[in-house]
């Protein structure tokens, strides 16, 4: 019984979270979003939100609403912006226990991409190089070079 408790609570926590996921998207949309990527996003939120309070009985455990919880924070992760920051805000004022991660400080910090996912993150996130900011040529050429290596590696 307590596996089930567990599993309401998170589940409880993570609808709470979605909602305010929705509530990011309607307040705060992205400039570059057209109307339709907006209710798409609202949609597919509303739906895992559905997916993780009434999930099908073989889907009823932990293991499995950890994968919904990658699903609902990878645009919150991956991502910057005024949405962003609001939805981060608001899981601070709502006081819910989960962590933004800044995966492409944790990239450069390991000094190697491991997979597919990463290498696409970086590609993403990458910084433009300007003469002005040296920091930012530095960071940009060391990006390069684990992008390089990646690319080595996965061409064997």
């Amino acid at each position: 019984m307590k596996k089930r408790r567990q599993y309401e609570e998170e589940a409880q926590k993570l609808a709470r979270a979605i909602d305010l996921a929705i509530e990011a998207f309607e307040k705060e949309c992205p400039p570059d979003f057209q109307a339709q990527h907006q209710a798409h996003l609202i949609s597919t939120y509303g739906d895992w939100k559905r997916q993780c309070l009434n999930p099908e009985a073989a889907f009823r455990n932990l293991a499995s609403l950890k994968y919904l919880v990658e699903s609902v924070f990878t645009y919150f992760q991956e991502a910057s912006g005024n949405t962003v920051e609001y939805f981060w805000r608001r899981i601070q004022e709502e006081e819910l226990d989960f962590k933004r991660e800044d995966k492409l400080a944790a990239i450069l910090h390991r000094g190697r991409i491991r997979n597919r996912h990463e290498y696409e993150l970086v590609i993403d996130r990458m910084p433009l190089s300007t003469e002005e900011e040296p920091s930012v040529s530095d960071l940009t050429n060391k990006l390069n070079q684990m992008l390089a290596q990646y690319e080595k590696t996965q061409g064997k």
